[in-house]
């Protein structure tokens, strides 16, 4: 089991493609991706569903001038992201969330591409070749392969048996698979092995796991009810 920076440093380069698993800053690998940004790697293309938030998660690259390109679904939570893009200081291809996640699907089952009507007659679809199915039109997605995976696990095991917890799954079971090299970060990481049941990314998918470092979870967006006033509650109890 490697340190966060010398798993990284060891396997990043300029100029690679990186794919990160997380949706916002829900089972998103923190570590990995400060690991990436301490390595002072340049010119990286990161496929992810969108990139964190200001001073969070994948922010931090941004933040730091080392992502070239982006591949992603939605830009709204990270002003950064927003301005760079329209800047022209990055470039960014649009994908629909789901083409987001069967592409990363299809590059680690050893699809070249596939398909879909999602897209079709819309920018997405520029420049894509396209097809008639049973009287419909279908643009063509390209399966995505990755050099390098990041992802993050509730729990691993010496075999690098991958279990995820709740919400955290999004995206990064996905993402694993893509990777030519995939680098897993996991908040438990037991001996002997996962029942096979519990078993969500088979370890024949990582190549690399470290222990994720204990830190307070993050919230995107923190929304509360406000307090019923006092005149409503005993309004209610009467």
């Amino acid at each position: 089991m490697d340190d966060p920076r010398t798993a990284i440093a060891e396997r990043v380069r300029d100029g690679m493609t990186i794919a990160v698993g997380g949706f916002g800053l829900c089972g998103v690998p923190r570590d990995l991706i400060e690991a990436v940004r301490d390595s002072g790697v340049r010119d990286l293309t990161i496929v992810s569903n969108n990139m964190g938030v200001d001073g969070k998660g994948l922010g931090v690259l941004l933040e730091n001038n080392q992502v070239r390109k982006v591949v992603a679904s939605y830009v709204g939570e990270n002003k950064l992201f927003a301005q760079q893009y329209l800047d022209g200081a990055l470039e960014v291809e649009f994908c629909p969330q789901g083409t987001l996640a069967e592409r990363l699907r299809a590059g680690g089952s050893g699809i070249a591409g596939f398909y879909t009507r999602t897209g079709v007659g819309t920018e997405v679809a520029e420049g894509k070749p396209h097809e008639v199915f049973d009287g419909e039109t279908f643009v063509l997605e390209r399966g995505i392969v990755a050099d390098l995976a990041l992802v993050h696990a509730h729990t691993a095991d010496a075999e690098g048996n991958l279990r995820y917890r709740a919400t955290a799954r999004n995206f990064n079971p996905l993402v694993a698979m893509s990777g030519r090299v995939c680098i897993a970060e996991a908040e438990q990481v037991i001996d002997g092995f996962l029942d096979p049941d519990q078993v969500i990314t088979p370890g024949i998918f990582v190549d690399v796991i470290v222990r994720a470092s204990e830190r307070p979870k993050d919230i995107e967006q923190r929304i509360v009810r406000q307090r019923p006033s006092e005149s409503v509650n005993e309004k209610v109890g009467a």
